[in-house]
């Protein structure tokens, strides 16, 4: 087993991890998670689960400013990742990034069908947000790529050194910009002349079809569940790969109940990123606030070994934050044959759980977000406006504890061994 691990799955995971695109993927993305959280205050405020809260902030004039909020930030999540991704990647191949950044904000903006009265004429919205993310990702990737083959074999504008280095970076940018905004206009009036969808409907297409399939799925998230956990046991951030290709999908689901909610209409996607950081995730990946709340239980016992003592205080404060790190390499989890199982099956169990108490309206559906690190209880509240939401994340607390307790005590064991062979 040990073998097989060191040898076929820690060299790919190790590609993986190591990967440029998926690095600059994760980095731009998590920049563009403040927006999402902003306007979630921002809904918070306006629909608290108050008796009359809605209908008060409307008599007094201040709802239509906080869902102003909510469409002024959430609803530019794809234009901002069009600028955070191209920034990441052109980091990554050590090439200028704020430069290339703008030109793909702006190769974005082109492509970006516009909406057209007999007056006026203005970027249709709908492309701006979570519904743009895979086509700003993808112009993003290629602007990097087109601007990087230029820099490369010095096919720019050059300066005198006494022109200021702002003036003189803009000159550089100045072929490769012509020839990225060029490109992008093309394809858009290609699309354009053929009658054929837009882009954003064409990548929307392509790679939103297949992976909405494993993130819209109960069993294609049961696999990506099952794989992060697979990524960790070898020690391999698996949110920051598996979590991080879904994202796009899961927050337009969260868009779209965020719009249905506004609009009084039924909220229809189970699958968003507040449900699997505050449901399948309970304490990071794996679920391991379940396991950092029975090891500090058996830490308690007057025969527990040295070690689960030590841990206890290590692991458990930061679980309460879904940081598991310590938990990771200090027990550790990674590479840890005994706790494999558990490890695989407890986030997997969470997930069934919880999408069956949603389907059957026994908890309503995530309409807002929070901050990753939100305790537990408390995150199930604020993402769905529910007390019951709060009792469910109880509830699979209390079975990840009994689960990972079983297995844990193998551990213990183990280490009491341990100690009385030193002794």
């Amino acid at each position: 087993m040990n073998k097989f691990i060191n040898e076929k799955l820690i060299p790919v995971a190790m590609k993986f991890s190591a990967n440029r695109v998926l690095i600059a993927v994760r980095d731009g993305l998590s920049y563009t998670m403040i927006l999402a959280i902003v306007g979630s205050i921002f809904m918070l405020i306006a629909s608290l689960p108050i008796p009359g809260w809605p209908e008060w902030l409307d008599k007094i004039g201040i709802s239509q400013y906080l869902w102003q909020g909510v469409d002024g930030t959430f609803n530019l999540l794809g234009l901002l990742a069009s600028f955070t991704v191209a920034y990441s990647y052109a980091r990554q191949c050590r090439q200028e990034g704020i430069g290339v950044g703008i030109l793909s904000f702006c190769s974005f903006l082109i492509v970006t069908p516009l909406i057209k009265t007999k007056t006026s004429s203005g970027i249709d919205m709908a492309y701006m947000g979570a519904k743009g993310m895979f086509t700003a990702v993808v112009i993003a990737l290629v602007s990097v790529r087109i601007y990087k083959f230029f820099i490369d074999r010095n096919i720019r504008i050059k300066m005198p050194d006494s022109v200021p280095p702002a003036v003189s970076s803009s000159f550089v940018a100045l072929i490769p910009g012509v020839v990225i905004c060029t490109f992008w206009l093309l394809v858009y009036a290609l699309l354009d002349t053929f009658r054929l969808p837009n882009l954003h409907n064409v990548i929307g297409t392509i790679l939103g079809g297949p992976i909405g399939f494993l993130g819209g799925s109960v069993f294609g998230t049961a696999i990506i569940v099952a794989l992060n956990s697979l990524f960790w046991f070898v020690g391999i951030n698996g949110g920051n790969i598996i979590n991080q290709i879904m994202q796009p999908i899961w927050l337009g689901n969260l868009q779209a109940n965020m719009e249905a909610y506004k609009q009084g209409k039924a909220l229809k996607y189970i699958f968003t990123q507040p449900f699997m950081d505050n449901y399948v995730y309970i304490g990071g990946g794996g679920a391991t606030l379940g396991l950092v709340i029975a090891i500090a239980l058996i830490a308690r016992r007057k025969k527990a070994s040295q070690r689960t003592r030590a841990l206890a205080p290590l692991t458990l404060v930061p679980g309460l934050f879904n940081i598991n790190e310590p938990a990771m390499f200090g027990i550790p989890i990674v590479l840890n044959v005994l706790l494999l199982i558990p490890f695989v099956a407890v986030p997997v169990l969470n997930l069934a759980i919880a999408y069956f108490a949603t389907y059957t309206g026994i908890v309503p559906y995530t309409r807002a977000t929070a901050t990753w690190t939100m305790p537990p209880v408390i995150s199930g509240f604020l993402t769905t406006g529910s007390i019951r939401a709060s009792i469910l994340q109880i509830i699979l607390i209390a079975m990840d504890i009994l689960i990972y307790m079983m297995f844990y005590l193998a551990v213990e064991k183990q280490f009491l061994n341990d100690e009385s062979k030193e002794v």
